[in-house]
């Protein structure tokens, strides 16, 4: 029998079992060994969706994940059994409006797993066992661990939005980089960005700890915005010295101070993600500011695996907590403690 974490409504999240799967043509049985729990996760488990994506029916939860392969399909002919494969969520159809135009990530058919975007829902990855198409799963050499392996998809929406930003400012060595949200995805970014070229990154959050992340990954300069928010101040100073701003948070007060410390014509990357909200549009006018959203990723998920793989970006300080399937709901609440927890993860295969 398989385990799965299947989430039902909000807060009603169960273990349970259903028969194995065994891969088709073209498939891949995985053995799964790490999940990690993402912000949108948290909101189907505490809120039942986020926005206009609302759980209509049952869905196993979990977009990013490890795991190592157990039998390969008819036609496959690898990643041989036993090496550790990170599971691409990402299936845009290829041939619709968008696909065509190159823009695979806003297909119109696009199924995303762990997502209840789509009836039916696309099914995740919190399970023991998955089969997925071979073409969904890319690589790591000896030595990464299954915890590094499962942060390629976080990492894949980081260099994403990053991307983003080097579209429309070309290299970002010099620029002066703020990153308002030090939770998994606002620390990815801060690699990313530091990758890119970036090498003045401030981050702000509202914890400690989370600051304290944030100066291990690279951050030049970190600010506590609610016991010391009038560190902010002289970053307002002659209409802003921020040039390059991404908001990971989604929250109303930092899009406000983000508007406030641009410079004009500075760029903003909008990487978190909310309901409606009220916005500085004055602001926005006046100082003439490119205000982009990011939304996942394509090309990046094998970019991401390679860096991984090769440690050139360095995923393992994000890495908090490791808790068996068994104690999902345990975990799920541990994730939603950013006094106590940064990544949290899943572990499969295990019993405890």
């Amino acid at each position: 029998m398989n385990r799965v974490a299947r989430l039902y409504a909000a807060h009603d999240l169960r273990v349970e079992t259903e028969p194995a799967p065994m891969p088709g043509k073209g498939q891949v049985l995985l053995r799964m060994a790490a999940g990690g729990i993402c912000g949108s996760d948290l909101h189907y488990y505490h809120d039942g969706g986020f926005g206009p994506v609302r759980v209509r029916q049952p869905i196993i939860a979990g977009h990013e994940a490890s795991g190592h392969v157990a039998a390969l399909g008819l036609g496959v002919d690898g990643p041989a059994p036993g090496t550790l494969v990170a599971v691409n969520p990402s299936q845009p159809c290829g041939t619709c409006e968008y696909c065509a135009r190159g823009q695979p990530i806003h297909c119109l058919n696009m199924q995303f797993m762990g997502s209840a975007m789509r009836l039916p829902h696309a099914q995740g990855m919190f399970r023991d066992l998955l089969v997925v198409p071979a073409a969904q799963v890319q690589a790591f050499p000896q030595g990464t661990t299954p915890a590094e392996a499962a942060c390629t998809e976080p990492l894949a929406v980081c260099l994403h939005a990053v991307s983003q930003a080097v579209a429309l400012l070309g290299d970002l060595a010099g620029l002066r980089v703020m990153i308002t949200g030090a939770g998994p995805i606002g620390l990815l970014v801060l690699a990313a960005a530091r990758h890119a070229g970036a090498t003045e990154v401030i981050v702000t959050d509202l914890t400690d700890a989370a600051l304290e992340r944030a100066r291990a990954m690279g951050a030049a300069q970190t600010i506590n915005v609610a016991s010391d928010a009038a560190a902010m101040e002289p970053l307002a100073e002659g209409k802003g010295q921020v040039d390059l701003l991404f908001d990971c948070s989604a929250a109303a007060s930092a899009l406000r101070n983000a508007f406030a410390v641009l410079r004009p014509r500075g760029v903003l990357i909008q990487v978190g993600v909310t309901g409606d909200m009220t916005i500085p549009l004055n602001a926005l006018v006046g100082k003439e500011i490119t205000w982009r959203g990011s939304q996942r990723f394509h090309d990046e998920f094998a970019v991401a695996a390679r860096l991984i793989g090769s440690r050139e970006i360095d995923v393992r300080p994000i890495i908090s907590h490791s808790l068996p399937l068994a104690r999902a709901v345990e975990a799920f609440e541990l994730a939603s403690d950013r006094s106590m927890a940064c990544k949290v993860h899943l572990t499969f295969g295990d019993e405890t």
